[in-house]
């Protein structure tokens, strides 16, 4: 048969269609391969019969698919990633959309498995979220996210890592399930509170902290509701009330290298939230001070300071001769200029305000002004 293939396929004259066709009876016969080899040799047969031949090339995307499940169960990630990696299947005109995320889905997973993150971030881009908005493909978007969330977690983008959550939890097919959605809300407090502080990553976690669901969950809420009011949170504090039901969780887990990176990443997380609380309340405070608020060593508190004013997020100068730390900013003439005129003209629109309520006052009461 495979003969045949070959000769009538290279016949001069044959017809696309014909050709087509054939292929396509060839494929229904696979599954009655004799073996496993003759199946694989048919499948490469088939393979170098359509190459470069357009209007077969969902025929070969298929078959090829098939032959890299065969080389995955073998245990050959690589031939299995180089046999599907090599196919556009966002070109093909002729073939179903959901079949084409399929194949990106698979993919993406095969290089996840081969440990090609950088490609496996770029084939993800392949597909727009926007397609799984219908609700007949809501099980190909949470094998979507299931695969952005590994990608994330590999590049430590917590941030990212807790909208993929996010797209997870507002599906319909999780909602109905109290266990899956619990899940995955535990899952978005965890990391928005490792993700580094920024605008997004403040307006997101006072949205979370809104969620009525979160109520159900009195650790975590209490937990995400911490990093959203300007307190102290003491570390020895902090690790005594919720490093226990953390470090159960695979996040935090202390059995394995990401487990701990993770739980250090909160601690730096809940210390870089008490320095800008403190930079909130004080303009000047003593090394010592700080050092004892701040749970650490003078050559750590430094650093955090250091990293915090680098990234912009406090301002902050060291004076290490006196051993004091400065968090206001000093002014210029200019904007203590502004300042002084923006408060004389409040003080003068408060005194007219007070004459106009004092002279209503008095036509009220019928009381005339004495006149010397």
């Amino acid at each position: 048969m495979n003969e045949q293939v070959q000769l009538l396929s290279k016949k001069h004259g044959q017809l696309k269609q014909a050709i087509t066709t054939m292929i396509q009876e060839v494929i229904k016969y696979l599954d009655e391969s004799p073996d496993l080899e003759t199946k694989i040799e048919t499948i490469e047969n088939i393979r170098t019969v359509t190459e470069g031949k357009i209007y077969v090339e969902v025929e070969r995307a298929r078959v090829s698919r098939t032959l890299s499940h065969i080389k995955e169960e073998q245990g050959d990630i690589d031939a299995a990633t180089d046999i599907l990696g090599e196919l556009q299947v966002e070109t093909y005109g002729s073939m179903d959309i959901r079949e084409k995320t399929e194949f990106i889905l698979e993919q993406v997973q095969l290089y996840i498995k081969k440990g090609d993150f950088t490609q496996a971030q770029i084939l993800s881009r392949k597909i727009v979220p926007r397609y799984f908005n219908k609700e007949e493909v809501h099980d190909l978007k949470l094998r979507y996210y299931e695969l952005l969330i590994k990608i994330s977690l590999h590049n430590s983008q917590y941030l990212d890592v807790c909208q993929h959550y996010r797209a997870v939890y507002d599906t319909p097919l999780v909602i109905k399930d109290e266990n899956k959605w619990k899940d995955a809300l535990e899952n978005i407090v965890y990391f928005i509170t490792l993700a580094p502080y920024d605008n997004l990553q403040s307006d997101l976690i006072h949205k979370i902290v809104l969620d009525s669901r979160l109520q159900s969950l009195p650790v975590h809420y209490e937990l995400i509701k911490c990093f959203t009011v300007d307190e102290l949170m003491r570390w020895p504090k902090v690790s005594e009330i919720y490093g226990p039901p953390l470090q159960k969780t695979p996040v935090f887990d202390q059995s394995t290298p990401e487990g701990k990176a993770r739980w250090d990443d909160f601690r730096k997380r809940v210390i870089e939230h008490n320095l800008r609380v403190i930079s909130k309340y004080y303009t000047r405070i003593r090394t010592a001070k700080l050092n004892k608020l701040l749970d650490l060593s003078e050559k750590e508190t430094e650093e955090f300071i250091s990293k915090l004013v680098t990234q912009g997020t406090i301002y902050a100068r060291i004076n290490r001769p006196e051993r004091v730390v400065t968090f206001a900013k000093p002014k210029d003439s200019n904007e203590v200029l502004n300042e002084w005129s923006h408060n004389i003209a409040t003080l003068l629109s408060h005194i007219e305000t007070i004459g106009h309520l004092i002279s209503k006052d008095e036509m009220v009461n019928g009381i005339k002004p004495k006149v010397k």
